[in-house]
């Protein structure tokens, strides 16, 4: 299982995904070394398709950071902060995640659109 070390100690993901509030973006960063990048990349499509299948999911995107580094980062859409947690908590999905190689460290965080004027909507 990879390491969870919050984007924000303050308000890690367990906080976060006990509110009820509507669509979410989870966003992901995982570091990792280099040598595991094929064992990752395996296991985050695994449980990618997983949540695939799940009520709520809309979409997601894996990004690999540019140059040398081992880095990337996956956000992933959803319908609710509700259909998230489902997923997030489903006993198949933990399964899926304990099998990452143990050099990955998970930062993930949720988030909502946020609505700026003459600029983005929310």
């Amino acid at each position: 299982m990879p390491q969870m070390r919050p984007l924000d100690p303050s308000f890690p993901i367990d906080r976060q995904i006990a509110l009820e509030t509507g669509p979410v973006v989870l966003v992901n960063v995982f570091t990792l070394d280099p040598e595991d990048e094929q064992s990752f990349l395996e296991s985050w499509q695994n449980d990618a398709a997983f949540m695939k299948r799940q009520p709520g999911f809309i979409s997601t995107q894996l990004h690999r950071a540019v140059g040398d580094s081992a880095t990337y980062l996956n956000y992933a859409i959803w319908e609710s902060n509700a259909h998230f947690r489902a997923a997030f908590t489903h006993p198949e999905f933990r399964a899926k995640i304990a099998v990452y190689p143990t050099s990955a460290v998970a930062s993930p965080h949720l988030f909502q659109k946020v609505a700026v004027a003459g600029i983005c909507v929310a």
